[in-house]
């Protein structure tokens, strides 16, 4: 790499101590404003865990200058928004068009010092939260992580989960929460990080215009605040012992087993101190037995912190032992049929880390087999070596990777903000990559000897009781209609207007006097060129030297509507082995040649196609391409690669009915389509188990054609070039007669309310959808349908729903509508998450908004506000080379005119309040819906 990630980043310090990372990139009309705070869930202990995480969603909700959801004012800039809170940080970030840089700036300058933290909003937003650790509860992987963690580090914060634990939470005080945001929330205590199309030199006078004058932490509380600092020390041999007793809240609902567990009577008189933040070895894994489906066994390894010399080999350890199917756990764990999957990565952080490896067994595989087995491959690495092929390859994979990651905007920020906060080095990613290059083979297994001894390691099981699953059937949803709650206030949008920074063009905008014209000229000249070859196959280049970097995007006709419910997941057979092996290259020979260059090739089967995506560093180009060539004409489908698939697969749906987004999805979809509509058709344990080989290559010869399938690259090549290398591997694939098509029944509207209710055992969160069949893409309302849903539930913070059902009423950590269409099928629906307790609230709340739109209508302020929304996310998704690569696609897909790219955001501004509220009354039918709910005892 000739260049670095940061060559053209300036830091600067304010006299309050605030930094400012600033990254000029010229090539797209958006900026991204993050702002990155040093103070995580290190920075607590027990009896607060997860006050960080508390205090960043009140953050949201409003400043002394500005008594308003936050989230309302980011949307109405257009900005794509969010925040998380981390182990050693906690980050804001939004990026919008650069015309909107100063509002961000004020935005978040305004609740760095001016947050207003009112007793009625935490006691509703301490509900979402508990909502959101719900979520969490309802997989198994989280709680197992949870207790080996705690088991792990018993006297560290590094131990407690990150979001906190619902006996916390339920406990915070308003007290705490302020005293928190005094502390921690000051410019000295703060990075601010803008990357995007602006100049430097006017930016800076602009930063310290708007922080400058803001008050550090000595000004603000008169003295220090420390923070919760812990060093511990590692041990010189594997032998040294560190652990004593620390305290913890239950794990569970059923505690762990093993002699390594916490006792009952900790006391915190060891949270603190260096000499037990880590703990010493444990002889027996720690076994959580609780209801679920699938085993996993997990190992966790501590080691030293981000600043350690050693953490790029352990990088490059890590690539070597899981990092693709060259790798040696998966070799010896999964394509032995032992393990479905193995998964790992090396996590450094401020002030120590860890390694932990993930397996989730396969079918009737005893998980104590299975770690032993591990052992022994990691004890044969570090006795028999590594091979300089293998380095390399991880060394390339590792650069690859970064490079990217950072193709966006918004991720050059966010390495520069975690860098910065974790490393105190914005350049540490450049020094990490300049290391990566000097690992040697003896370096790899140096750290292994060092860190991966069995000794050091803590290991858990998860071992799944029997599942109790039970289904109401169809019935008439009484209880919703009867439900007596206060009426729904429409989102007063003049409130938004009155709150805005006063910054260029966008009071204007949402009031709809703005000219957006002007919008589509810095898109026109990003117009992709077409090109269609002799044998159909259609290819779109969009040349984009950003970065090194090419994105590719690709479709196929040969999706899951040509299933028969007999053979169900026949189409997904034959997507994801395409890798598998062709005439000339094996699984494995494929794997290797990707791997040794960084890139990625991935095929996933959908309703309507297959989706084919990809990326590489641009000088590999013709290597991705020459795999992708070779897959599509030459594939065979070696029979014990297919049985492993299927193996596979069969494990991933007994998860996946085990999971109540999932369960709730698939008998909401099969409760409005009927039997015989392709959306209706899910794959089973039976119809698995009936797909040969015979039937993968029928189906893959019938249905893999060029005269269906569209391709597109974005990235830094020559047009002319790629086009005469696509045509060299693609020219001679050819196929005979007219692609087959799928004839798409009619899908009629339930009468009434329909109600499915799944319960899930030893679940602690319910998941609702609700909803219908709704429009195609070709539906003459299609653009004021996406005015409409964004105005009912595009955004969870400042829509109509969640303003209501999360905002106000706290019932659900998350609230979304959509409209989702292909080219024959369309679906309404509405997603939510919510404790079991306030499940029947929250549809009933839903329910009358849904009345309320449909009857009363929406405002013209709203759909100004929401059509300035649109457009403003529409432009900053066209700065991100992949989801450019994606809209580029399916604009194809569906045989739009190219200049829809160009044309969109003028669609969207000429949508009219009749033909929203029009789609209202047409395409909304809150009287019948389909409720389908999944969890614990869902109502």
């Amino acid at each position: 790499m000739t260049s670095t990630l940061t060559e053209n980043v300036r830091k600067t310090v304010l006299e309050n101590g605030l930094i400012v990372l600033t990254k000029e990139v010229h090539t797209a009309p958006v900026v991204t404003v993050q702002v990155w705070y040093k103070i995580g869930s290190r920075n607590e202990e027990p009896g607060v865990n997860g006050i960080a995480h508390q205090l960043e969603h009140m953050m949201f909700k409003g400043t002394k200058n500005r008594p308003i959801q936050f989230g309302r004012l980011f949307s109405a800039l257009g900005s794509d928004s969010n925040a998380f809170t981390s182990y050693d940080q906690t980050a804001y970030y939004g990026t919008v068009e650069r015309s909107k840089l100063k509002a961000l700036l004020v935005l978040e300058a305004d609740r760095m010092q001016n947050s207003q933290i009112e007793p009625e909003q935490l006691a509703s937003e301490k509900r979402v939260v508990i909502s959101e650790l719900q979520g969490y509860e309802n997989s198994p992987e989280y709680r197992l992580n949870r207790a080996v963690m705690q088991a792990m580090f018993p006297n560290h914060a590094y131990g407690l989960p990150v979001g906190g634990v619902k006996a916390d939470v339920e406990k915070f005080e308003l007290e705490q929460v302020e005293k928190y945001y005094r502390n921690f929330y000051t410019p000295n205590n703060a990075v601010l990080v803008i990357v995007g199309d602006f100049e430097t030199a006017n930016t800076l006078p602009m930063v310290k215009e708007v922080f400058g004058e803001l008050a550090n932490r000595e000004q603000r509380t008169g003295n220090r605040q420390e923070l919760v600092v812990i060093s511990p020390s590692f041990p010189s041999s594997p032998h040294t012992s560190l652990r004593e007793a620390a305290p913890t809240a239950p794990l569970s609902t059923s505690l762990p087993t093993s002699p390594c567990s916490i006792p009952d009577d900790a006391t915190c008189s060891t949270w603190g101190d260096p000499k037990t933040a880590v703990a010493p070895p444990c002889p027996t894994p720690i076994i959580l037995r609780e209801p679920g489906a699938g085993r996993l066994l997990q190992v966790v390894y501590p080691l030293p912190d981000v600043n350690q010399p050693d953490v790029p080999a352990l990088d490059v350890m890590d690539y070597i032992l899981t990092e693709g199917r060259n790798s040696r756990l998966y070799q010896a764990l999964v394509e032995s049929g032992l393990a479905r999957e193995v998964t790992a990565s090396v996590t450094s952080l401020r002030e120590f880390g860890w390694y932990e490896v993930l397996v989730t067994a396969a079918s009737k595989q005893d998980l104590k087999k299975i770690d032993s087995l591990l052992n022994n491959v990691i004890a044969n690495v570090a006795k028999k070596g590594v091979t300089l092929e293998e380095v390399e390859r991880a060394k390339n994979q590792l650069t690859a990777d970064v490079i990217l990651s950072n193709r966006d905007i918004t991720s050059q920020g966010m390495q520069l903000g975690h860098d910065e906060t974790t490393a105190d080095d914005y350049r540490y990613t450049d020094r990490y990559l300049a290391a990566i290059r000097l690992v040697k083979p003896t370096d790899v297994i140096a750290v292994i000897h060092k860190y991966l001894t069995k000794e050091a390691r803590t290991v858990g099981f998860f071992e799944p009781t029997d599942k109790q699953t039970t289904e109401i059937g169809h019935k008439v949803d009484l209880t919703q209609t009867t439900e007596n709650f206060s009426a729904v206030a429409p989102v007063l949008v003049t409130e938004v207007v009155k709150y805005l920074p006063s910054v260029d063009l966008v009071t204007d905008a949402l009031l709809g006097v703005v000219d957006k014209a002007s919008d589509g000229e810095d898109i026109a000249q990003t117009l992709p060129q077409q090109f269609q070859f002799t044998n159909g196959l259609r290819l779109l280049l969009l040349k984009d030297s950003s970065t090194p970097t090419v994105t590719l995007s690709g479709y196929i006709q040969g999706g899951t509507e040509f299933d028969s419910d007999e053979q169900a997941g026949l189409a997904a057979f034959v997507a994801e082995n395409l890798l598998s092996g062709t005439k000339t290259k094996d699984a494995l020979t494929i794997a290797k040649t990707l791997a040794e260059r960084g890139a990625s090739l991935d095929f996933h089967a959908y309703s309507e196609g297959v989706q084919i995506e990809g990326d590489s560093l641009a000088p590999d180009l013709p290597i991705l391409m020459e795999i992708l060539a070779d897959v599509l004409k030459n594939s065979t489908f070696p029979i014990k690669e297919l049985e492993l698939y299927r193996q596979q697969t069969l494990i991933d749906l007994q998860i996946e009915l085990d999971e109540p987004s999932q369960v709730a999805r698939r008998i909401f979809i099969q409760s409005i389509y009927p039997q015989k509509h392709p959306l209706n058709t899910f794959p089973t344990e039976k119809s698995l188990q009936r797909i040969k080989r015979q039937d993968v290559i029928a189906f893959k010869t019938k249905h893999y054609r060029p005269d269906t399938m569209v391709l597109v690259l974005v990235g830094d090549f020559e047009v002319e070039s790629v086009r005469s290398l696509v045509e060299s591997k693609f020219a001679d694939w050819e196929v005979s007669g007219e692609p087959p098509l799928f004839k798409y029944p009619t899908v009629s509207l339930p009468e009434k309310i329909v109600s499915v209710n799944r319960v899930l055992a030893g679940k602690a969160q319910v998941v609702t959808y609700m909803g219908h069949s709704s429009i195609n893409r070709y539906n003459p309302l299609f653009y004021a349908v996406l005015v409409l849903n964004q105005i009912l539930g595009g955004d969870t913070l400042s829509s109509r729903l969640g303003t209501e059902v999360r905002d106000r009423q706290g019932l659900s950590y998350g609230i979304y509508s959509y409209f989702l269409v292909g080219k024959n099928t369309g679906t309404f629906f509405i997603e939510m998450q919510t404790s079991p307790e306030d499940n029947t609230k929250a549809i009933a709340s839903t329910r009358q908004i849904l009345q309320q739109i449909h009857q009363q209508g929406v405002t013209a302020l709203e759909v100004e506000t929401a059509k300035h929304t649109l457009i403003g996310n529409y432009n900053v998704s066209l700065a991100n080379p992949e989801e450019l690569t994606d809209t580029i696609l399916m604009n194809e897909v569906y045989e739009l005119n190219r200049i829809e790219l160009h044309f969109f955001t003028q669609k969207i501004q000429q949508v009219t309040l009749e033909e929203v509220n029009q789609a209202a009354r047409e395409l909304i039918h809150p009287d019948k819906i389909v409720v389908a709910t999944a969890g614990p005892g869902a109502s």
